[in-house]
């Protein structure tokens, strides 16, 4: 159920809507859908957004959706409902339209041939929509199994694994990051094939999950729950599954997005266990470094080498058309020398994701076995924690 308003019984409004509603409040809505609005428009209906007006004891609401069929966003606000009905409008002009019109009440009206009335203040204007009929079926939350999760707990999740996600589209049970919810915590994983980054949070209460429950979540729903986490004021979300859909609500919004199928690869497999060698460093000392070698490391490849001995970590790179770089961080090591190479914008993208700040650990077993990197922090009931393979330089 989308709305507190309506009953599950009730039809979907037809007939000619006419509402007047905040711009404020219309501009906040269209902004959360409009991201998921279908950009190529092979199918002209995508590239609109459903407006449903409703009235109801709980007062009147106007419902919004936008689907590019792979997932679809349900968000809704008050309006003034003079007449309830449906509707479709271009999303894209309707959006850049209500960003340009100055603050106040909008009145929305639906004409014949589905031409759509917009009114504000001394504005007049007429969008050319589409039938409503043709607006595609968008899946509802399911009544009942859906589990209540911390949204900061899983807003974290998803900025620490979601640059791991491959962009490789024929790997694609690659192309998404695997939550795993069990009853006292959660787990997210991403892999590209070539890094893996891996966080669990411990001391969660999930109710209703017994065991363990495993869910694929497409890396383009991942960049929209993000989104949607960001702005929201609620505490927790609510996750739900059926056989074909994921579906997330976040505040008054609901996000539902199309399962991957097929198997996301056994992780725990290249989890590196003996990795007995490790650095400690400054996670800005190590950015700096690596933005400054990397300048000159090969444009391909991305490789830099670090180079551990006593006490210091070299890192360095050449190519033959920039010229080579070397850069020196002075910290305690006491093991034996060890060279490796790595991609340095894998590096790179590790460090900004936790922000660049305190220390981070650097954990290496030889040069042909995968680094695992961490950051150097007190929290218990965080663990994260990031794998690379090395490349041959």
């Amino acid at each position: 159920m989308t709305l507190p308003t309506e009953t599950s019984a009730a039809p979907a409004p037809t007939g000619n809507l006419e509402i007047t509603v905040s711009r404020a409040e219309l501009l906040r809505e269209l902004t959360a859908a409009q991201s998921v609005v279908e950009r190529k428009t092979t199918i002209p209906i995508l590239s609109n957004f459903l407006f449903e007006a409703t009235q109801g004891e709980g007062g009147d609401r106007l419902t919004i959706t936008a689907t590019d069929l792979d997932q679809s966003l349900r968000t809704s606000c008050a309006a003034k409902v003079k007449k309830p009905g449906a509707c479709t409008i271009p999303a894209r002009k309707l959006y850049d339209y209500i960003k340009l019109l100055p603050e106040g009440e909008i009145s929305i009206k639906l004409m014949d041939n589905h031409w759509v009335q917009i009114r504000a203040g001394r504005s007049n204007t007429k969008m050319v929509g589409m039938a409503r009929a043709n607006f595609p079926q968008v899946p509802e939350f399911p009544s009942s199994g859906a589990t209540k999760i911390s949204v900061p707990s899983l807003k974290n999740m998803v900025s620490k694994t979601i640059f791991a996600i491959s962009n490789e589209e024929s790997r694609y049970t690659l192309n998404g990051a695997l939550l795993v919810l069990k009853a006292e915590s959660m787990a997210m994983v991403a892999t590209d094939g070539h890094r893996l980054a891996h966080i669990e949070k411990l001391g969660e209460t999930l109710e209703g999950v017994s065991g363990e429950k495993k869910t694929l979540i497409p890396r383009k729903a991942l960049s929209e729950i993000s989104s949607l986490l960001g702005v929201t004021e609620a505490e927790t979300l609510e996750f739900a599954d059926d056989d074909q859909t994921l579906f997330f609500k976040i505040g008054g919004r609901v996000l539902t997005s199309r399962k991957l199928t097929g198997q996301f690869p056994n992780y725990e497999a290249v989890l590196p266990r003996d990795n007995n060698k490790f650095v400690i460093v400054r996670s800005e000392d190590l950015m700096g470094s690596i933005q400054r070698v990397a300048q000159f490391a090969d444009e391909r490849s991305g490789a830099i080498k670090i180079r551990l001995e006593q006490n210091e970590l070299k890192l360095s790179s050449s190519s033959t058309d920039a010229g080579e770089s070397e850069d020196t961080i002075e910290t305690p090591y006491n093991y034996d020398p060890l060279v490796v190479g790595f991609n340095s914008q894998y590096l790179i993208d590790f460090l900004k994701a936790i922000g660049n700040t305190g220390e981070v650990r650097l954990e290496f077993k030889d040069a042909q076995s995968a680094g695992q990197m961490r950051p150097e922090d007190a929290n218990e009931d965080v663990k994260y924690r990031y794998i690379l393979m090395p490349m041959r330089i």
